[in-house]
């Protein structure tokens, strides 16, 4: 049986005192779609990471920034100036980016779809999306066929703003949507709000790796979402049988309730909380999540930003 040791973050969300201790049992594979990320990052350096080759390549490549601050967040070393939340766990990571222009990283829905697959292949349990964008069929189809084979999919709810329109993949059924907070659990002024809304998770000033240093403060709901898949993979790792569903139900259940009293379209369920969450299921009912889910969105364009 795992020990959960993960709770709330000190200032800044620092990790260094708050690892998950891992005696006998490692965590399940976890995916992650990002940009490409430095493995010789003293966070990263030795850590288990599998890099995937591009599934397309691109002639202006993606700057390797956003996708080393992330993989630190799960797998940074513990010795290291940003240590991560699992850091015996181990990642396989696709750069499904590029830079439009040499001003942004974005992606499209092939690359998309690509990288999915790919990781599917791998036999990850966990997919970490720190991306958003607008619905797509061909990326929703992609996301089942993942869900499918008994992957939970955690995604960031994205930067719309509290009346912005939702963002892909966080919104697609079954998707697990993670907002931001700060260190007074206020939600973060940029996250989109809507419907769609799971949980929530420290996402403002995050302290993590730095491509071209040690270590900086971190702001965004990409930074949320490794909390809630070092919680997914910790619950898998106890409870491998469970499905996608059952998973989400389970992190749904362990949250420390925010705003008003119940969902709500800001914080969801509210703050992921880890105690109790390996313990076995004591036949708790699943929360009623319907009332949340908006209907899919027509298709539109065919690119994704780092939200």
């Amino acid at each position: 049986m795992l020990a959960c040791a993960l709770t709330a973050r000190p200032p800044h969300w620092s990790t260094g005192h708050h690892r998950t201790s891992l005696n006998a049992v490692l965590p399940p594979l976890i995916g992650l779609i990002d940009t490409g990320i430095n493995p010789e990052h003293e966070a990263l350096k030795d850590q288990a990471i599998e890099v995937v080759p591009r599934p397309i390549s691109h002639p202006d490549a993606s700057l390797r920034d956003h996708g080393t601050a992330v993989a630190a967040l799960l797998v940074g070393r513990p010795d290291s100036q940003t240590p991560g939340l699992l850091p015996q766990a181990k990642i396989v990571a696709v750069d499904a980016f590029y830079r439009d222009g040499g001003t942004a990283d974005r992606t499209d829905v092939t690359s998309l779809v690509d990288a999915i697959e790919a990781l599917a292949k791998r036999g990850v349990r966990v997919m970490n999306m720190s991306l958003s964008g607008p619905a797509n069929a061909m990326l929703q189809k992609a996301i089942e066929a993942a869900q499918g084979k008994g992957i939970v999919i955690i995604a960031a709810v994205g930067h719309n703003g509290a009346g912005g329109e939702p963002s892909y993949p966080a919104a697609y059924p079954g998707a697990v949507a993670v907002t931001a907070v700060d260190q007074k659990l206020n939600v973060y002024r940029r996250a989109t709000q809507g419907k769609y809304v799971d949980l929530s998770a420290p996402g403002v000033n995050v302290w993590t790796a730095s491509a071209q240093g040690s270590g900086a403060l971190r702001t965004g709901t990409s930074y949320a979402v490794p909390f809630v898949s070092a919680a997914a993979g910790l619950l898998l790792a106890s409870n491998p049988e469970l499905d996608t569903k059952v998973v989400q139900s389970r992190l749904e259940e362990h949250t420390r309730d925010l705003g008003k009293p119940g969902w709500d379209p800001t914080f969801g369920f509210g703050l992921i909380q880890m105690a109790g969450l390996c313990a076995p299921p004591n036949g708790v009912p699943p929360i009623a999540a319907a009332k949340r889910r908006p209907s899919a969105l027509p298709s539109k364009a065919q690119t994704s930003d780092m939200p």
